[in-house]
């Protein structure tokens, strides 16, 4: 089974993610916060890390970019989701290591689409 690490510091976000990948049969683990993440991501090792940017402590953009940068998560892609819609942000996620980026809301179609292209 595909394990899906989400990284968001929105109660709300972690469960509708969280329910629209799991009805997919996807394996779906969360973290509340980058530090979280980043503990979680080196302990499971998921197939895929979902990343919000807008958190307490460490955002979105340092958390990914330390993933791509430690031996044993570079390997992880990393899908920025986020509420910034700004194209110096996409560009910025990408210059930090992440291989897409979507805008919240996030639509579960194109959530499913973008993870098919990416995981194996």
């Amino acid at each position: 089974m595909t394990r899906i690490l989400v990284v968001d510091d929105s109660p709300t976000e972690l469960h509708v993610i969280k329910t629209m990948l799991g009805k997919h049969g996807y394996e779906v683990s969360t973290a509340s916060s980058g530090e979280d993440g980043m503990a979680k991501a080196r302990e499971i090792l998921p197939d895929l890390i979902l990343m919000d940017v807008v958190m307490p402590g460490l955002n979105g953009f340092q958390a990914t970019r330390q993933l791509s940068q430690d031996a044993a998560t570079a390997r992880i892609p990393v899908i920025v989701v986020t509420t910034k819609d700004q194209e110096t942000d996409r560009v910025w996620a990408m210059r930090q290591g992440a291989r897409d980026y979507i805008v919240k809301p996030v639509k579960e179609k194109d959530l499913l689409e973008r993870l098919k292209d990416i995981l194996p």
